[in-house]
C-alpha cells in the first residue's frame, strides 16, 4: 500500500504572531483560526525598505554614468516601476496556499527541481541584496565615523557592516510579527529623513539642464534599455512576496493585495529615484568617481549627515531584515534539516562576508550598478514563470498538496521534476544572458543591436511563453492542480 501524505507542519501548537516574540514558524502552513490582517498592512511593509540611499545612487547613474536628459531619466523611472505589480501578483499566492513562496513553487518545478531552483535562486539573490545594501549603510556609516575622528577607514568599513548586518539578523529572528508592526513607524521615519535630504538637493538642481553631448540614435536607446535593467531589477527580484503575505486570511481581496503590495514598493521608489536623477546633474565626474555618499555629505548642513545616516542604516535594516527573513525558509524547503532561526543566522553571516569582500574592493556606484544587471538574468525568467503559474492557476493553490512529497505526488511530476517550469527558467535565463550589456559581460545579441539591454523582455517574454506552450493545457485541465 502507498504510504499516506505527511503531516503537514500546521499541525504544530498554536504559534502566535507576536513582535515581542522570536518567530518560530519557518514554511509551516498557517492554519486559518491564525490569519490575521489586512491587505493594507502591506503598503508599509514594502515601502519601508524603498526608501533607499540606493535609489539616489541607481537614480544618479541615469544621467550621470548613461547621459539621459533629466526627461528621459524620468520617463525610464515611470516604466520600470510598472513592474511592482508583478511582486503583487505573487504575493497573492501566500495566503492562498498559507505558506511560503519558495514550498508554493513546488507546483511549478516539482518537489526535487524546486531544490535546485531554490538552494540557487533564493540564496544567490539573497546573498545579493543583503550585501548590496549593506554596502551602502557601510560606505557611508564609515564615512561619518571618518568625519568624527575615527583613525582607520578600512577597520570602520568592516565595523559598520559587521553591526549593521547584527541588526538585521536580529529583525529576522522576529520575523513577521516585528516586520509587520514596526514597519509603518520605521517608514514613516525614513519618509521625513528623505524629504529633509531631498529639500536640500533641490535647490543644488539646475532644472534646465542639458547633457554637454546628448545622446542620439542608438546611443540613446542603448542608455535607455540599460537603465531599464538596472531599475527592473529592484521590482523583478521581490519574488518573496507571498511570504510577507501568507498570514492573511485566505478570503483576503487579491486586488487589494496586489495594489497594496505594488504601489508600497513603486511610489518611494519613483519618488526618490527621480531626486536621483536630478542629483546625478549636480555632480562632475570626479565627484562621481569618489562616491555618491560622498557627494551627499557635502549637499547636506552638518546636522543632517548622522540623521541620514542614520535613515540609511535604519532603511537596510528594514530592507535586509525582510531579506533575511524569507531566505532564512529556503533551506528548509529544500529539505535541509535547519529551524528558520538558526538558518537566519547563518544567511547573515554570509552576506556580511560579501559585503566585507565589495567594501574593500569596489565603489557603491560600480557595486550596485553590475549586480543589478547581472540579478536579471536569474530574476527576470523565476518572477516570469512564477507569475504564469499564477495567472493559469488563477491564484488557487491547495497548501496541504504542496507538502506531499512522495513520489506519484501531485507535484512530483516526472522523477520529482516538473520539467516545463525548468525548461522555461534556463531559456529564459539563457535568453536573457545573450541579450545583457554590461562592463563586464555583453551579450552577442546585444553587440549585434548596438549594445541595447533587452535581457528584461527577452528574459521574461521566453520564460512566460514556453511555460505557458509546455504547462498551460495540463494546468488547465486540472491534471496538476
Amino acid at each position: 500500500m502507498p504510504k499516506s501524505p505527511p503531516t503537514p507542519p500546521s499541525s504544530l501548537p498554536q504559534q502566535l504572531d507576536r513582535a515581542s516574540r522570536p518567530e518560530t514558524r519557518g514554511i509551516d502552513l498557517v492554519p486559518h483560526t491564525e490569519r490575521h490582517g489586512r491587505a493594507r498592512d502591506l503598503f508599509t511593509v514594502w515601502a519601508a525598505p524603498n526608501i533607499s540611499v540606493l535609489n539616489f545612487t541607481i537614480g544618479a547613474t541615469l544621467t550621470l554614468v548613461l547621459g539621459l536628459e533629466i526627461w528621459q531619466a524620468l520617463l525610464v523611472v515611470v516604466a520600470a516601476q510598472l513592474l511592482w505589480v508583478l511582486p503583487g501578483v505573487v504575493a497573492i499566492s501566500g495566503p492562498a496556499a498559507g505558506t511560503s513562496g519558495s514550498v508554493v513553487q513546488r507546483a511549478i518545478y516539482g518537489i526535487r527541481g524546486n531544490k535546485a531552483v531554490i538552494a540557487i535562486y533564493g540564496w544567490f539573490i539573497s546573498g545579493v541584496f543583503l550585501a548590496l545594501n549593506w554596502v551602502a549603510s557601510s560606505f557611508m556609516g564609515a564615512e561619518l565615523l571618518m568625519r568624527w575622528g575615527f583613525p582607520d577607514h578600512l577597520a570602520a568599513l568592516i565595523l559598520v557592516s559587521i553591526a549593521v548586518s547584527a541588526c538585521t539578523v536580529l529583525i529576522a529572528v522576529f520575523g513577521h510579527g516585528l516586520i509587520l508592526r514596526s514597519y509603518t513607524w520605521v517608514t514613516i521615519g525614513l519618509l521625513l529623513v528623505f524629504v529633509i535630504v531631498t529639500a536640500c538637493i533641490l535647490p543644488r538642481v539646475d532644472f534646465g539642464y542639458a547633457q554637454p553631448e546628448p545622446l542620439t540614435g542608438l546611443a540613446l536607446w542603448s542608455s535607455i534599455t540599460i537603465g531599464f535593467a538596472i531599475l527592473a531589477s529592484t521590482p523583478l527580484s521581490y519574488s518573496n512576496s507571498a511570504d510577507l503575505a501568507r498570514y492573511l486570511p485566505a478570503t483576503t481581496s487579491p486586488k487589494r493585495i496586489i495594489a497594496a503590495t505594488a504601489l508600497g514598493g513603486a511610489l518611494p521608489s519613483a519618488v526618490f529615484v527621480s531626486v536621483g536623477a536630478l542629483l546625478g546633474t549636480t555632480v562632475s565626474p570626479d565627484g562621481a568617481s569618489e562616491g555618491i555618499e560622498y557627494v551627499l555629505f557635502e549637499l547636506l548642513p552638518g546636522w543632517l549627515g548622522p540623521v541620514f545616516v542614520l535613515g540609511v542604516i535604519v532603511n537596510t535594516v528594514a530592507l535586509n531584515g525582510m531579506t533575511t527573513y524569507t531566505a532564512s525558509m529556503a533551506f528548509q524547503s529544500i529539505g535541509v534539516p535547519i529551524r528558520r532561526i538558526p538558518s537566519a543566522i547563518l544567511i547573515g553571516a554570509l552576506g556580511t562576508g560579501l559585503t566585507i569582500v565589495l567594501v574593500l574592493s569596489t565603489t557603491l556606484l560600480g557595486a550596485v550598478n553590475l549586480m543589478l544587471q547581472f540579478l536579471i538574468v536569474i530574476s527576470a525568467p523565476t518572477m516570469a514563470v512564477y507569475v504564469a503559474d499564477i495567472v493559469l492557476r488563477q491564484g488557487r493553490y491547495d497548501g496541504l498538496m504542496l507538502f506531499d512529497e512522495r513520489p506519484g505526488g501531485p507535484f512530483w511530476y516526472r522523477g520529482g521534476f516538473g520539467m516545463p517550469g525548468l525548461l522555461a527558467v534556463v531559456s529564459g535565463g539563457t535568453a536573457a544572458a545573450l541579450c545583457i550589456s554590461t562592463d563586464v559581460w555583453t551579450g552577442p545579441i546585444a553587440v549585434a543591436l548596438g549594445y541595447l539591454d533587452l535581457s528584461v523582455p527577452a528574459g521574461m517574454l521566453v520564460s512566460a511563453a514556453l511555460y505557458w506552450v509546455f504547462a498551460g493545457r495540463s494546468i488547465k485541465r486540472g491534471a496538476n492542480a
